[in-house]
């Protein structure tokens, strides 16, 4: 009986990771001195779009992107605005299949740079 109940717990905690496979953890810092507006996540298909308003400085945002619906090969890219008008994109990693490689992506916006750092890859 507790070799069933241990079973039981095992794979109810693993079904949790299972559910996060389909998609990244993105978790965007702003490090600048002005608030980012009209933030965007999303994939090369763009069929599911995180969006943020607005973040401000010295805060951070983190959002999970369901890949659910994705079945080719492709990247992330991130677009936002600075308080200057002027509209960023980065773009980077690499998905396959439809499923992502890696658990998460982090995003530091800078005052003049976009630091972008992705965990290992799953296999």
């Amino acid at each position: 009986m507790k070799k069933l109940l241990a079973l039981t717990l095992i794979l109810s905690l693993n079904s949790c990771f299972f559910y996060k496979k389909d998609g990244i953890e993105m978790k965007i810092k702003n490090d600048s001195s002005e608030p980012i507006t009209n933030v965007e996540f999303t994939t090369t298909e763009k069929l599911e779009v995180i969006k943020i308003d607005r973040i401000e400085p010295n805060k951070s945002v983190t959002e999970f992107l369901s890949m659910r619906k994705n079945k080719s090969d492709g990247a992330y890219s991130l677009t936002f605005t600075r308080a200057t008008g002027k509209k960023e994109i980065s773009g980077g990693g690499y998905y396959t299949n439809g499923g992502s490689l890696d658990h998460w992506v982090d995003f530091i916006v800078e005052n003049d740079t976009i630091i972008v750092k992705f965990d290992a890859p799953i296999y």
